[in-house]
C-alpha cells in the first residue's frame, strides 16, 4: 500500500495541474447530502462512463448512511446531553466514523482508477461538502516533448507556478 500512495505523490510532482472539474451536489430530494451523477465532458477521454457514475452512487450511498437517524444516534444524542457532550473527547460519532470510511474509500479509488488515469478526487469535506473536486493531470515527460507549443497557449491558467504550489 505504500507504493500506491507513493504513486499518488509522484503524480502530483511528475504531472502538471492542466484543469478541475467540479461535480457539484444535487438539491433534487432536499438538503441531504448527495451529488450529481452527470458525466462531465472534461472526462470524457479520461475515464468510463461507468467508473464514474458507480464512484458518485457510491459517494451518495455513503452520505446517506451518515445521515441516517437510527437507534445508535439517538442513543448517542442522549448520551452527549447527558455528559454535557464530553462523551465526543472519547467517543466517535457515527457520522465521523461513516465520514473516514468515505475518505478511505476516496483514498482506494484514487490509488485503483483515478489516478492511473491522470486523474486526482479531492474529499467533498475538504471543500465544505460543497462539490466533489476532480483534478485533471497532463503527464510533464509525454506533453512536455510532444506539444510544447500548445503549453504556452494555456500558460496563462493556473499552471504556470506548478512548482511553488506544493500543497
Amino acid at each position: 500500500m505504500a507504493t500506491e500512495v507513493h504513486n499518488l505523490q509522484e503524480l502530483r510532482r511528475s504531472a502538471s495541474l492542466a484543469t478541475k472539474v467540479f461535480i457539484q451536489r444535487d438539491y433534487s430530494d432536499g438538503t441531504i447530502c448527495q451529488f450529481q451523477t452527470k458525466f462531465p465532458p472534461e472526462l470524457d477521454s479520461r475515464i468510463e462512463r461507468q467508473l464514474f457514475e458507480e464512484t458518485v452512487k457510491t459517494l451518495n450511498s455513503f452520505y446517506a448512511e451518515a445521515e441516517k437517524i437510527g437507534g445508535s444516534s439517538y442513543l448517542e444524542g442522549c448520551l452527549a446531553c447527558a455528559t454535557a457532550y464530553f462523551i465526543f473527547l472519547c467517543m466517535e460519532t457515527h457520522y465521523e466514523k461513516v465520514l473516514k470510511k468515505i475518505s478511505r474509500y476516496i483514498q482506494e479509488q484514487n490509488e485503483k482508477i483515478f489516478a492511473p488515469r491522470g486523474l486526482l478526487l479531492t474529499d467533498p469535506v475538504e471543500r465544505g461538502m460543497r462539490v466533489i473536486e476532480i483534478s485533471i493531470y497532463e503527464d510533464r515527460c509525454s506533453s512536455g516533448s510532444s506539444s510544447s507549443g500548445s503549453s504556452s497557449g494555456s500558460g496563462s491558467s493556473s499552471g504556470g507556478g506548478g512548482g511553488a504550489g506544493g500543497r
